[in-house]
């Protein structure tokens, strides 16, 4: 066992003391060591929950011969954090979160590991960590919360940003949107849309790093109770096998994942954490991938933000591996791939069927013959930008209109309420990517203001920021190089015409190279937005968004 290392022999007398001296027995040291990591705190409602799928983990190891212990990591709260300086520190936590794990895995010689996580950077900082050591492991998420219900509408979190805006324009009555505070986020568990959470939650189980159901199962369920205790079995079966996740997280599952990705219509930081994955994974991949894979997957769901559909209603339709088998009609998936559960991808999908064709459309009927997420280059983001297509209105698919520039997100969203943005703009935000934010914060707000002064059918938003999963319209983020680094997206001057087509995958802006080239003469640094602790060394150690925003190598 690699646990041998700090229990076995009389060198190792003294480690055992120790083990002893936290209550551990001369049986319970001679099992196998089973690290269980969990980002359980009392701040974030999808991690509040996450003790009972801690004892639900430890009972499962038990009950199959190993000895559970347990350890925390960090976390932040995307939607507690937006619109602050508290954003700032959402995707820089993904680094900590994998380094942290990293250290505490080596110090102690766990022979495996269970990853249990629930939200945002939290879920692909695990997966990077496992892929990084590549001992058995397994991840275990918390689960979905339930929609809210508000005047016989299902609702959510991004209902809510949408409101603020609708109260502002006078849409909305500040008495209502007391009333929906209380009703859009009923339970816990990850946002209850295909969110950034839920979207790694369901993509963990499409890669196989986690078991069937483990992306919509809901949080308050039995059912994820027991789904935690079979992820505590199934551990010690890829121990005794020895599956690691570099054999799980292979190039092709990689591909699956991207596959599913495009049907389920998942959030544009799905790419983000994706690349960063696949570049612990040894398999990096590049950004013209997804264009490829979109051209020939359908896209099958349309969830929250995209619809009032939810992530209960997908997991009602029959979850991840219907939406799989209805892929499979088409062969779009790799069926060999080695799973966490010891099997194959196509055994683990052999039975599963659509329930439901309202939820998920079959494949010869979907919501588009294109996959729901597209990459978009052109002399604005000549590295790529992102954008959710499934969640843009058909007559914005195609715009062209003038610059609004802002050089942060205070800025911009003081000027979209206070009505300075009007139809047709398109809202430039800069200086928000990973080095020039730093930490490349999530623009929901902005965006939801957007939306609920009801001008997304004729305002664009582009960024060298990203955006929450939460975010709908034509939202373009991820715009690489970012300003920071001198990126084109830096010389934008307001009144500047900016032609976007997302069909096909362009974003220009419509000033000649002579005239960028004069602006770039007299382009002025910019002075680091934070200039000491923790960010200001992600900013001096991050790469490009369009990389993944993983750290650069030395």
């Amino acid at each position: 066992m690699r646990s041998d290392v700090v229990k076995k022999g009389v060198t190792k007398a003294p480690h055992r003391s120790l083990f002893k001296a936290s209550g551990l027995t001369d049986e319970e040291i001679n099992k196998p060591l089973i690290g269980v990591v969990t980002s359980q705190n009392d701040i974030i409602p999808g991690h509040v929950n996450l003790d009972k799928i801690v004892e639900g983990v430890k009972k499962g190891v038990l009950m199959s011969g190993g000895t559970p212990l347990v350890f925390p990591t960090i976390g932040v709260c995307d939607g507690i954090a937006m619109g602050h300086e508290g954003m700032k520190y959402s995707l820089a936590t993904r680094e900590l979160i994998a380094d942290s794990i990293e250290c505490m895995a080596k110090a102690h010689a766990f022979d495996a590991l269970v990853f249990i996580p629930n939200c945002d950077k939290i879920v692909p900082g695990m997966v990077m960590a496992a892929l990084r050591l590549n001992i058995p492991s397994i991840v275990v998420s918390g689960g979905p919360m339930l929609a809210g219900k508000f005047k016989d509408k299902e609702v959510s979190l991004s209902t809510m940003f949408e409101a603020v805006g609708s109260v502002e324009s006078g849409l909305m009555l500040e008495s209502d949107l007391a009333d929906l505070e209380e009703k859009a986020c009923p339970t816990c568990g990850s946002c209850s849309g295909m969110f950034t959470a839920n979207s790694m939650n369901c993509l963990c189980e499409v890669l196989g790093i986690a078991l069937p159901g483990n992306g919509t199962i809901p949080a308050v369920y039995s059912e994820r109770i027991r789904l935690a205790k079979y992820a505590g079995m199934a551990i010690m079966n890829l121990l005794e096998k020895d599956i690691k996740p570099r054999d799980i997280i292979t190039e092709e599952a990689i591909k699956n994942a991207l596959t599913v990705d495009m049907a389920l219509g998942c959030s544009t930081n799905s790419v983000l954490h994706l690349t960063a994955i696949s570049n612990e994974a040894k398999s990096p991949i590049n950004l013209e991938i997804i264009n490829e894979m979109s051209s020939k997957v359908p896209n099958l769901c349309k969830l929250a933000p995209a619809s009032d559909t939810h992530i209960e209603d997908l997991y009602v339709a029959g979850g991840i591996r219907a939406v799989m088998s209805e892929l499979n009609k088409k062969n779009l998936l790799n069926l060999n791939c080695i799973t966490a559960t010891g099997k194959t991808v196509g055994e683990n999908i052999e039975n599963a069927k659509v329930l439901d064709y309202s939820v998920i459309k079959h494949i010869e009927e979907p919501y588009s013959e294109t996959g729901g997420i597209a990459v978009l280059k052109g002399n604005l983001a000549l590295d790529g930008a992102v954008v959710k297509r499934s969640a843009v209105l058909k007559e914005m698919l195609k715009h062209k209109g003038p610059a609004k520039v802002f050089n942060s997100e205070e800025e911009a969203i003081e000027a979209i309420l206070g009505k300075k943005i009007v139809e047709g703009d398109v809202v430039v935000i800069r200086y928000e990517g990973p080095k020039g934010g730093p930490g490349m914060r999530e623009m929901l707000s902005p965006t939801s203001a957007i939306c609920g002064m009801g001008l997304d059918k004729s305002v664009a938003l582009i960024t060298d920021g990203r955006f929450s999963g939460a975010t709908k319209g034509a939202a373009i983020g991820h715009v690489s190089p970012e300003a920071a680094e001198g990126g084109n997206i830096a010389l934008v001057e307001d009144g500047d015409v900016i032609s976007i087509d997302i069909l096909n995958g362009n974003l220009d802006l419509l000033v000649s190279d002579e005239e960028l080239a004069k602006r770039r003469e007299v382009l002025k640094s910019v002075e680091p937005k934070v200039k000491e602790g923790y960010l200001s060394r992600y900013a001096k150690l991050v790469s490009s968004a369009s990389t993944g925003a993983v750290y650069k190598e030395w």
